[in-house]
């Protein structure tokens, strides 16, 4: 069997590149990203942070305070947990400014990630 030509295997590798969506979807390339790094951790600290407040100021338990924290970050708001006090309620409107900033930072590093890819791909 002859060997196949450093041409035909950079072609053969980005076809398998763009045979997985679910990567894609599931935004491994990010996570895989050591500049992106930085801002899931973040993400994770605000998300800890928030769960702790939120079960300390409210009396919720961690399961009901991550996912008013989730929820909130994502700024979906369903409404069906509502901070009840008035430190909380400030909390809040400071956390959801924050989440609003996480959000879109988050969208910056998608963008950066995959205009990287797809330059390394034209360039091929």
């Amino acid at each position: 069997m002859k060997e196949a030509e450093p041409s035909e295997v950079v072609r053969l590798e980005r076809e398998v590149e763009k045979r997985h969506p679910v990567q894609r979807l599931f935004m491994i390339d990010v996570l895989k990203d050591r500049e992106s790094r930085p801002v899931l951790l973040w993400a994770v600290g605000v998300l800890m942070f928030g769960t702790f407040a939120y079960h300390f100021l409210e009396g919720w338990s961690i399961l009901d305070s991550l996912y008013f924290c989730v929820i909130t970050l994502a700024t979906v708001g369903y409404g069906d947990l509502t901070p009840t006090t008035p430190l909380a309620r400030a909390f809040t409107i400071i956390y959801v400014l924050n989440g609003i900033v996480i959000l879109l930072t988050f969208f910056d590093r998608i963008r950066i990630v995959r205009t990287r890819t797809i330059s390394r791909q034209a360039k091929g």
